[in-house]
């Protein structure tokens, strides 16, 4: 595919700590106290996936796929999205020789499945799909069958936990425009369903003890269903316009304290999870319409 993607600029103010960039502070005059405020203006830079981008890549990917990025070679996988400069972005503060801070794409399943990873991958999301069950368990894994005429898009998009929230509109909203220009000329992107992975977490109670409160594993009144949070904002909007969703725990084993290891807050830990999102090819403009309106985003 020829490179088609220009770099974009945006320059973005948040308060946000320990960003990658210089920080100001500023003192609330009008109050006792001599609270400091972190303050950046950040300059974000959107190129298309390149060599240079590979380490960073594979970061960015073993952050995604969490304890269970072991189960996949993160190498390749990270050169088949470079393979597709056109169709995807990475976000830099650095200029293009920089490593990215944020990506998003989309690959192909069906056009690369003869390659060991999307194969591994493949397996992967169907399995887990078929454990929770549902609307994605039924429909899913009928999908990824072999004599399947379905092309779903696996849409990876990851970013350092510090950047802000603004920049995820323009990545969505390029990868649509990108995937039009690339259907005009006959590449394999005109995509039935969009499968994104993501992850999300629950709160756990710790096991540790508190100075007023000694040491136990149990809740009072009873198990209930564990609150999802999200790493990602954005999946709240995305699941209203699919056809299924679900968390699935990881399958590589964690020990008894990784909760802890995690803590969130003061009372609790957190147990992250992998979550997953299918949504029909027709289906995804007005997705992506409703990320840019719910997160504030523009081009």
């Amino acid at each position: 595919m020829a490179k088609r993607k220009a770099k974009r600029e945006a320059q973005q103010d948040e308060e946000m700590p320990d960003a990658p960039s210089e920080q100001t502070k500023r003192k609330n005059d009008d109050s006792d106290s001599d609270e400091d405020m972190d303050i950046v203006n950040v300059d974000f830079e959107w190129f298309g996936p390149d060599e240079i981008d590979f380490h960073g890549l594979k970061n960015l990917l073993r952050q995604l796929f969490d304890i269970d990025a072991q189960l996949f070679d993160l190498s390749a996988l990270a050169d088949l999205i470079i393979a597709q400069p056109g169709l995807g972005s990475t976000v830099k503060v650095d200029g293009k020789e920089s490593d990215p801070f944020a990506f998003l794409t989309a690959l192909n399943l069906s056009a690369h499945k003869d390659k060991p990873v999307i194969q591994q991958l493949a397996q992967y999301v169907a399995r887990q799909a078929s454990n929770q069950g549902g609307d994605i368990g039924r429909i899913l894994p009928s999908l990824l069958e072999e004599n399947s005429t379905a092309q779903v898009g696996l849409v990876l998009s990851e970013r350092f936990i510090n950047m802000p929230h603004q920049i995820v509109p323009p990545l969505y909203t390029m990868l649509q425009d990108e995937i039009q220009e690339a259907i005009k000329e006959n590449e394999p992107y005109n995509f039935t369903h969009y499968l994104i992975m993501s992850k999300a977490y629950s709160e756990v109670e710790s096991s540790l003890p508190t100075d007023d409160e000694p040491r136990s594993k149990k809740k009072r009144g009873g198990a209930s269903e564990p609150e999802t949070f999200y790493f990602h904002p954005e999946d709240e909007v995305l699941q209203k316009h699919a056809v299924g969703f679900t968390n699935f725990d990881y399958e590589t084993p964690v020990d008894a304290g990784a909760s802890d290891s995690k803590r969130a807050f003061q009372e609790a830990g957190i147990k992250p999870k992998g979550h997953m999102i299918l949504i029909e090819g027709s289906k995804f403009a007005g997705a992506v319409e409703n990320v840019q309106s719910y997160l504030g985003g523009s081009q």
